[in-house]
């Protein structure tokens, strides 16, 4: 029986040494420097994690100092260092706030700090004033920065918000001008995703601009940004991906060519296997293979233009009922 109880006062002293870390660990790794792990742990309490913290945020996500340095992770920071990191943020992702207020029946005046998140906020609930771009002249371009795993993805679906307010997308892109860090783009994109704001916007699709210069759009009411936006998608040295040279309309005639020759192909075949073909005959599958392989490698080109490409749709369509008629193969 005691040797129960022990093993019971273990466990529940283990429990309460877990809390306690879990309340006074930073994120990050443990070999990162301190700053950037108080950096990054103040990232995911003002975007996400303030309530969950027991920490007041105020409706327009603005969080009060001296709250913050009285939570047990940032036992070790003082005013200074926090201010320091603001300032120096790469991506200006915080802004701090003075407001004097008067406090009743006091002689004195309390001076009150607030610190909030720029954008980024999992919290739905949070109104950060944003300024409404209402025009795509308002800003020079918006662009999203992804990884090559995640545009395969991206490409069927279009961008998704996901568990965040927002879809961030950047007005300048500073990989290509050499710069690392841009507000709005992570550092480790590899394909950048132009959007064509101006038409987004005529189908109903809100972008907002934050403090720190990032554009933002809820997306629409599935919190999705549709690839039919899209204008252009390139590599990181402005080397267009096959198919999104053009807008969305020569992908969307692009994939109808693809269509277009897959049929052929497959009547093609089924014309190969029908049993009685006299030698003519079996000349005309032969031919179509070939027109068909033809297509595919021009009409696929980056660079053909949509009007080529609609022509091209509409004489092969030609060709197919002309054989159709004179052809017996074909019933």
């Amino acid at each position: 029986m005691e040797q129960q109880d022990n093993k019971k006062q273990r466990r529940d002293e283990f429990k309460k040494k877990k809390e306690i870390l879990k309340k006074t660990k930073l994120r990050g790794h443990p070999n990162d420097k301190e700053e950037f792990r108080v950096s990054k742990t103040l990232s995911w309490i003002l975007r996400h994690g303030a309530k969950q913290d027991g920490l007041y945020m105020r409706p327009d996500g603005y969080v009060r100092v001296s709250d913050l340095l009285a939570s047990p992770k940032f036992h070790s920071l003082d005013f200074q260092t926090l201010e320091r990191i603001v300032q120096h943020d790469p991506k200006s992702r915080y802004h701090l706030l003075f407001e004097p207020t008067s406090v009743e029946n006091s002689e004195t005046e309390k001076s009150i700090w607030w610190i909030r998140a720029n954008q980024g906020h999992s919290l739905m609930d949070i109104d950060l004033k944003l300024a409404d771009i209402t025009d795509a002249g308002q800003i020079p371009m918006a662009v999203h920065g992804t990884t090559r795993m995640a545009w395969a993805r991206i490409e069927e679906e279009g961008l998704s918000r996901m568990k965040r307010a927002h879809i961030h997308l950047a007005k300048e892109t500073g990989h290509i001008k050499g710069v690392s860090v841009v507000p709005g783009m992570r550092s480790r994109s590899e394909v950048l995703i132009y959007v064509d704001v101006d038409k987004a916007l005529r189908e109903g699709i809100k972008f907002h601009l934050s403090d720190n210069g990032v554009v933002l759009t809820p997306g629409d009411a599935s919190g999705f940004l549709s690839p039919k936006f899209f204008k252009r998608v390139t590599d990181l040295k402005g080397n267009p991906f096959r198919g999104w040279s053009g807008d969305y309309a020569e992908k969307t005639q692009r994939l109808e060519i693809v269509s277009r020759c897959a049929s052929l192909s497959s009547k093609a075949e089924d014309t190969d296997n029908t049993d009685g073909l006299s030698s003519n005959a079996e000349a005309t599958p032969h031919t179509e293979v070939d027109e068909i392989s033809e297509i595919s490698m021009t009409e696929t080109s980056p660079n053909a233009t949509i009007n080529e490409t609609t022509e091209m749709l509409s004489t092969t369509k030609l060709e197919e009922d002309s054989k159709v008629v004179h052809n017996p193969l074909y019933k």
